[in-house]
């Protein structure tokens, strides 16, 4: 009968992409007002896809649906890392908070990727 499945609130990345989604809300409230509806909205946007794409790929019932929404997680992270990328070269945001933030998506990337491959083994099985 195979081991329960557990919550997204059981997963350490789940809790990571959260934290990191918060720092991206608090890092763009320094950015200019007239990217409110540009850079800010588009950062926050994908910022808030990740843990909501890790939770709703668990919610899914196979392990290849998880790992599909999973995959979408990590296109949004890799999408944040190109804006957090062009706020360096625009000079928006303090340099310290833009550092801390470039360091927690990279980490998030790299936990995801290896959730992906825990995953599509089991699914594989």
């Amino acid at each position: 009968m195979g081991q329960p499945k557990t919550s997204y609130r059981d997963l350490d990345v789940w809790h990571r992409a959260v934290d990191l989604a918060v720092m991206v809300y608090r890092l763009t409230k320094q950015y200019p007002k007239h990217e409110l509806y540009g850079l800010v909205s588009q950062m926050r946007r994908c910022a808030a896809s990740v843990p909501a794409n890790i939770a709703e790929g668990r919610g899914r019932r196979s392990d290849a649906e998880f790992c599909r929404f999973l995959y979408v997680a990590s296109g949004s992270i890799a999408e944040l890392e190109t804006f957090l990328e062009l706020s360096t070269r625009l000079g928006y945001g303090d340099a310290e908070g833009l550092a801390r933030t470039c360091m927690a998506t990279a980490e998030v990337g790299r936990m995801l990727y290896g959730l992906i491959s825990t995953v599509r083994a089991a699914a594989e099985e």
